[in-house]
């Protein structure tokens, strides 16, 4: 909500509103201003989160599935055998990778978004009591105008036309500051009580898809340990190392 209908008064500019009011009222359009800026905030970080989750096991299929392809996968035997169990664990990973992004987009992403949708309505609602507290202020310049003159017959109904007019526009701005003044509140005041259960959900989401991927990436490592003399692989790699070392083209 870009728009700040307590920025257009200059300060000599008389007001029919006490001043007590509207900066109570400025408070309050103030706070729905910054819950129109956490709102949307928080709408993108989600839709980044849920990118980047996607990503994240694409990232990791992608490497398995390049080593999978390389020529040392496919001559020894042993580390196929490990890549192979390290790809099907992230196949199953990824079934509760999308089950989570699906939870998320359902209960976190999409209510926020329907949450963004309302901020319009009241910018609208603003603007609109903003246009009427004008027409009122205008209507009040107008009687004290002819409340000046003197009292002539047409000055006299100029001067009835013009309370007339304040009767109605005021009847106007007051329906419509007291409906805001009331529900612009509320409606801050409820954010905590909408916005919770997306946020328990998002954590139990999060809680069941941790769970479930400790259990894959563990019995994954058990499966490594069982095949794998972990103190041989790392002789044995400290040794290709120095002897990679060792040749010609690796000296300095």
């Amino acid at each position: 909500m870009s728009w700040n209908p307590f920025n257009r008064h200059s300060a000599k500019k008389k007001s029919v509103v006490s001043r007590t009011t509207e900066r109570e009222f400025g408070r309050e359009v103030k706070r729905v201003e910054s819950l129109d800026e956490t709102s949307k905030k928080l709408y993108k970080d989600t839709k980044r989160w849920l990118e980047s989750n996607s990503a994240l096991l694409n990232s990791e299929h992608k490497i398995t599935q390049d080593l999978l392809t390389s020529p040392l996968c496919q001559t020894e035997a042993q580390l196929n055998a490990m890549i192979t169990d390290w790809d099907r664990a992230i196949e199953k990973q990824n079934l509760h990778s999308r089950e989570l992004n699906n939870v998320v987009q359902k209960t976190m992403a999409e209510p926020v978004k329907r949450l963004n949708t309302i901020f319009p309505s009241i910018q609208a609602a603003l603007k609109k009591r903003e246009q009427s507290l004008q027409e009122y202020q205008k209507s009040q310049a107008k009687v004290e105008k002819h409340q000046n003159r003197e009292r002539t017959g047409q000055n006299v109904v100029k001067l009835d036309l013009s309370r007339k007019a304040v009767e109605r526009t005021k009847a106007d701005f007051d329906s419509q500051n007291q409906a805001l003044s009331e529900d612009l509140p509320k409606f801050v005041d409820g954010r905590i009580e909408y916005i919770q259960p997306c946020l328990e959900s998002l954590i139990k989401s999060q809680v069941s898809y941790n769970s479930e991927a400790l259990k894959i990436y563990s019995e994954l490592a058990d499966q490594w340990q069982t095949t794998t003399d972990l103190g041989e692989l790392k002789s044995r790699q400290q040794q290709t190392l120095s002897d990679i070392k060792a040749l010609a083209i690796t000296v300095d």
